[in-house]
């Protein structure tokens, strides 16, 4: 991946956030309030401003990490699981409706059961009630199945964990806008690296 130079424009709102999260700390703040003139804090902000471009390429590393897993999750986003299929509607609703058939049959066969209802109504509908409830509990099974299966078949999407430069316990507030944790937890620390 080539090297990026500049800053991006989506980017911009997140890295303008940065000199405000920066010179409101209490160090900086002591820092700038010994300025008789009290212009120093709008001539820093607007020199890291001016100067973006410089800031990026000093974060490279950083900044194509958080590039990266923002590519990876646009990536996996636009392929959505099941997209254009039934499946997860099925797997979500074949067990509910059998167990509420094998439920609904399951109380009617046996009411007509106890009242002794003539003919083979009743059996019939407790061998339904009794299958519809075996069909709920084998697909039940396997949707529990389909979501462990993919719940395993996602590690190796890009998280936090997996990123070079995230979670580092520094107690520095991350900014709200970036896209993803892990671009919030690098990119608005590295400009106040030198």
């Amino acid at each position: 991946m080539a090297e990026p130079s500049r800053l991006r424009p989506e980017d911009r709102p997140d890295f303008e956030a940065v000199p405000h999260l920066a010179l409101s700390t209490a160090d900086i703040r002591g820092a700038l309030d010994a300025d008789p003139t009290g212009r120093a804090a709008t001539h820093l902000r607007a020199h890291a401003l001016a100067h973006a471009d410089d800031i990026t390429a000093a974060a490279g590393e950083p900044y194509r990490t958080c590039l990266a897993v923002r590519r990876a999750t646009r990536h996996e986003a636009r392929r959505p699981l099941g997209a254009g299929s039934p499946l997860p509607a099925l797997a979500v609703l074949t067990p509910l409706m059998a167990a509420t058939s094998a439920g609904a049959l399951l109380l009617l066969g046996g009411l007509l059961q106890v009242t002794d209802a003539p003919g083979p109504l009743p059996g019939s509908l407790l061998a339904a009630g009794w299958t519809l409830a075996l069909v709920a509990a084998v697909t039940g099974l396997l949707a529990l199945a389909a979501l462990l299966r993919t719940a395993l078949s996602r590690h190796g999407a890009p998280t936090a964990d997996r990123v070079q430069h995230a979670g580092r316990p520094g107690g520095r507030p991350r900014s709200t806008s970036a896209c993803c944790p892990t671009c919030a937890g690098t990119w608005p620390r590295t400009p106040r690296r030198r």
